[in-house]
């Protein structure tokens, strides 16, 4: 017996079966069968396999190219956050670590996440483009099914992310993916200089990611801020080089293996590397013992 469905214009048979029992093990065969066949022939979308060479090859590892770090000399800060932004200068040139919170190994979140500090991954699917990212929790979802904004979603360092593949050439290839990054927590800044976002946390973050024209192993990121410790959106655009290597090493990185850095209270302190604790700047007090036992 063959069993044949059509879906669409495309037609789909069965396994073939070329003899029925009435013995309880050939039912219980059929009633197998039947579970694994009819979900596929009944999904609307069945016949409509995700078509991989409709989007960009961004396979292979993604480097970095250039400084971490965004134009913080050009910054538009509001006079408020200039003034936060100065004092968090003042403190790493003294020996602190400035509002900085990754020292801790806190994650970066967006849109530092894209300063990729290690090599990055994209990996392209039919609902979901991921980027990959090993260094502090830098990994990120891009949601592309057309999904509308949570009304309840608790905050991410890293945001919620929504996106849309474009065909800008109508030739029928996505060549640019538009993305926009709300419901952020904090603390966060925009790279190692302290850079802050306002205590809101309100910021929004739109991305245009795409290849470029001239190279096909050069990937772009655009990327503009809003937020209100700045007096217009802040732009910057990060590129990243393809590695050469079919087969590329991907480093493990732990950020909590080896970190000296101990946060007791608002302090940051240091430990030696004989185990001892030792302030982490000139002429800082140290913790509070009252817990301990005073000889």
């Amino acid at each position: 017996m063959n069993c044949r469905s059509s879906i669409g214009a495309k037609s789909i048979t069965s396994v073939s079966i070329t003899s029925i029992s009435i013995g309880s093990m050939s039912i219980k065969s059929l009633a197998l069968l039947a579970a694994l066949l009819l979900p596929g022939l009944l999904r609307p979308d069945a016949a409509q396999a995700f078509d991989q060479s409709k989007y960009p090859n961004l396979k292979g590892q993604w480097l970095r190219v250039g400084s971490p770090r965004w134009d913080d000399a050009h910054a538009p800060l509001t006079p408020e956050y200039q003034a936060i932004y100065q004092a968090n200068l003042k403190d790493m040139r003294e020996g602190g670590q400035g509002i900085d919170p990754t020292y801790t190994c806190l994650s970066p979140g967006m849109p530092r996440i894209m300063n990729a500090y290690d090599p990055m991954e994209v990996v392209v699917t039919p609902n979901t483009t991921h980027i990959l990212i090993q260094h502090i929790h830098d990994g990120r979802r891009i949601f592309t099914e057309g999904r509308d904004w949570p009304k309840d979603e608790e905050a991410t360092f890293a945001g919620y992310s929504i996106g849309k593949w474009i065909d800008t050439k109508a030739d029928g290839h996505y060549d640019l993916l538009e993305v926009e990054t709300r419901n952020l927590k904090g603390p966060r800044v925009y790279d190692s200089t302290g850079l802050p976002f306002h205590e809101d946390n309100a910021t929004v973050i739109k991305e245009r990611i795409y290849l470029d024209k001239a190279d096909a192993n050069l990937l772009h990121d655009d990327i503009t801020v809003t937020d209100h410790a700045l007096t217009r959106p802040f732009m910057a655009n990060k590129k990243y080089s393809r590695a050469p290597e079919a087969q590329p090493v991907w480093l493990e990185a732990q950020c909590a293996d080896g970190n000296h850095h101990v946060l007791i209270g608002k302090e940051n302190y240091y430990v030696s590397e004989d185990g001892y604790l030792m302030p982490a700047k000139k002429d800082q007090a140290p913790p509070d013992l009252k817990y301990f036992n005073k000889r």
